[in-house]
């Protein structure tokens, strides 16, 4: 793995750090295709039950690199092998469908393309520190990376337009009373609460959280009858996991089950 992106197991929970905390985590190319590459290989890891995305250095991401883009535009670079569009409309699409609990854990700026990146987890802890800027329009450009199918979901279609109309800067406070992020917490106690979080979800059925993730992302597009032939199809393939008979047996026997994520 590229020193670009930082990777690390922690029991069945896996960190997937931006490292290049010099330009508050800016991503360019080569960021998109390690975080792609970590995604891909979480997604075959087995023992993996939840991912947690984060930055290093104080920042969740400054958003795509815009210095890479300029040095395009002039000439000065040639144009990288894989197109960065591209390469962050499949990144965004692989976090959200990702079949397992995701976090996000943000201390600082989350901006363009990194804040997208974040909506497309689950969920977003996040410190006092956080600041959310959607940027595209600051520099003439619409939101290209998930943003505007995901941030209405969140906080609603007027909220949605105001911040990306405006390009304004959201503190931590503003983004959990729109519902933005899941939580904010002390700077001190980031880390504990995040992973606190993917652990609690880690040691949840892991079948039946990805199937419930498909169910609740997709119900827009299907009928309430639809939606229940899906639910039924759902459950018979969850009824034929491990995880399904410890549920039933720890109700019977009244104890907190224990699951084993299959």
């Amino acid at each position: 793995m590229s020193k670009l992106v930082e990777v690390e197991d922690r029991g069945a929970v896996r960190l997937i750090a931006i490292n290049r905390p010099e330009s508050r985590n800016a991503i360019n190319t080569g960021v998109l295709v390690e975080l792609r590459r970590a995604v891909r290989q979480a997604l075959k890891a087995d023992e993996l039950r939840a991912l947690v995305f984060t930055g290093r250095g104080g920042a969740f991401s400054g958003g795509a690199d815009v210095k890479e883009w300029a040095d395009k535009i002039k000439g000065i670079d040639p144009w990288p092998e894989h197109d960065w569009v591209e390469e962050a409309i499949q990144l965004v699409q692989e976090v959200h469908r990702f079949p397992k609990p995701t976090v996000a854990m943000m201390d600082g700026p989350a901006v363009g393309a990194g804040l997208d990146l974040a909506l497309a987890c689950d969920f977003r802890v996040v410190s006092e520190k956080a600041r959310f800027i959607c940027a595209y329009t600051r520099v003439g450009y619409p939101p290209d990376a998930g943003g505007s199918w995901l941030l209405p979901r969140l906080v609603g279609l007027e909220n949605a337009k105001m911040f990306v109309y405006t390009g304004e800067t959201w503190d931590a406070a503003r983004a959990k009373a729109t519902g933005m992020v899941t939580e904010v917490v002390p700077v001190e106690e980031l880390e504990a609460r995040a992973f606190a979080l993917a652990d609690k979800l880690a040691s949840g059925p892991t079948v039946a959280q990805g199937l419930a993730k498909q169910l609740l992302e997709n119900a827009h597009r299907r009928t309430f009858a639809e939606q229940l032939a899906e639910e039924q199809r759902f459950g018979k393939i969850c009824a034929k996991t491990e995880d399904h008979a410890e549920g039933l047996r720890a109700a019977n026997e009244r104890r907190a089950p224990k699951f084993i994520g299959r």
